[in-house]
């Protein structure tokens, strides 16, 4: 068994061991390989093995790679920083975006979304640890967008995304969660329709299953430690 084999494994095994413990059932609970500076040949050896859902954070590199792996039936979802002169590919070429926390970016993604693909589905990115210089709307912003992204039918905004302020603290893993959960609760007081919170990485899987996570974004457990030097 290949060491991604193993690792892959392990991961699931990791995520249904989550799911027992807070009594949901695995089908709840989607990982997302996150790819950035993997090669394409690792991301197919990953989808060969089942997975279907990898996330990018790096336009080019990406591109790159759905170009080589054209022929493989990959979901993907850009989960990294947008600038609004990359907008158009990101709309053309990605079936999710997790990291619109702005309407000028909604607005320019919807504009461009090709009008024979599906609706985008779109999370927005909370900063809810309140970090200073980090992507992602406040929590008071969040409910105002959602009810002004209702209005664009290419964009189908499903939930929130975070990236709380990294620590080993276990409690504070989990207060930021909760606070996530209880925002995604919030929201769906006036749309019921969204189902999805992206939260929890390799490290804390865990607590983000127990606060509720839909969507886990793993990439060193899965790929082993990153090397940058192919970002592009």
């Amino acid at each position: 068994m290949t060491d991604i084999a193993s690792q892959f494994s392990q991961v699931t095994q990791t995520i249904e061991q989550h799911c027992q413990h807070a009594q949901r059932p695995i089908s709840d609970v989607q990982l997302l390989a996150v790819s950035k500076t993997r090669s394409a040949d690792q991301v197919a050896e990953l989808h060969h093995l089942g997975q279907i859902h990898f996330g990018e954070n790096y336009l080019q590199e990406a591109l790159d790679k759905q170009e080589a792996l054209a022929n493989e039936k990959i979901i993907w979802h850009f989960i990294g920083p947008i600038q609004s002169n990359k907008t158009r590919p990101i709309a053309e070429n990605f079936s999710w975006v997790h990291s619109v926390d702005r309407l000028k970016i909604a607005k320019r993604l919807a504009e461009q979304r090709p009008a024979e693909l599906a609706p985008l589905n779109i999370c927005l990115q909370v900063n809810i640890s309140n970090e200073e210089n980090k992507a992602g709307c406040s929590a008071q912003e969040v409910l105002p967008l959602i009810n002004e992204l209702a209005n664009f039918k290419q964009l189908r905004v499903r939930g929130l995304m975070a990236i709380p302020k990294a620590t080993d603290d276990p409690h504070e893993q989990q207060q930021a969660f909760t606070a996530m959960k209880q925002l995604l609760a919030q929201c769906q007081e006036n749309h019921p329709q969204l189902d999805t919170l992206s939260m929890g990485m390799s490290g804390d899987i865990g607590p983000a299953i127990d606060q509720g996570a839909t969507i886990v974004r793993v990439g060193t457990a899965l790929f082993g430690p990153r090397d940058y030097s192919n970002k592009v």
